[in-house]
C-alpha cells in the first residue's frame, strides 16, 4: 500500500468521528509515521493533555499529537480490508485517549 493511500485511510477514519465530537477536538495534530522509534510494534500513540485533565491553567501548550504508525499497522494486516479496519480502530482509539478514555476502558468497549 502506498503512503498516500494509507494517509487517505487515516483521513477516512477521522471522518467517522461524529460531528459533535469532532467539534470538541481542539489543538490536536494527527501525524502518520512509519514506526515508533522505541516500540516498533506500536500502532498508534496519543501524546498530550487529555480534555479530562485540562483546567483553567491549560493554555499556551503545543498541539497534542496523535501518531499513527503505518508500517506497524501494515505488518499486522493481510489485506487492504484489514488495513482499513485497523486504521479506523487505531484512529478512534487514540482520539478516545484525547477525550480521557483509559486503555482499560477502550479494551472493555472493544476498541483495544
Amino acid at each position: 500500500m502506498t503512503a498516500d493511500r494509507f494517509d487517505e485511510l487515516v483521513g477516512d477514519a477521522l471522518d467517522l468521528i461524529p460531528a459533535e465530537l469532532a467539534a470538541a477536538i481542539d489543538n490536536v495534530v494527527v501525524l502518520v509515521e512509519p514506526r515508533h522509534p522505541d516500540d516498533r510494534g506500536l500502532l498508534g500513540l496519543y501524546h498530550g493533555v487529555a480534555l479530562t485533565e485540562r483546567d483553567t491553567h491549560y493554555g499556551g501548550y503545543l498541539p497534542d499529537t496523535i501518531t499513527i504508525y503505518r508500517d506497524a499497522i501494515l505488518d499486522v494486516c493481510n489485506s487492504e480490508a484489514q488495513v482499513v479496519q485497523e486504521v479506523s480502530i487505531t484512529v478512534i482509539h487514540e482520539i478516545a485517549h484525547y477525550f480521557g478514555i483509559s486503555e482499560q476502558r477502550l479494551h472493555e468497549l472493544g476498541w483495544g
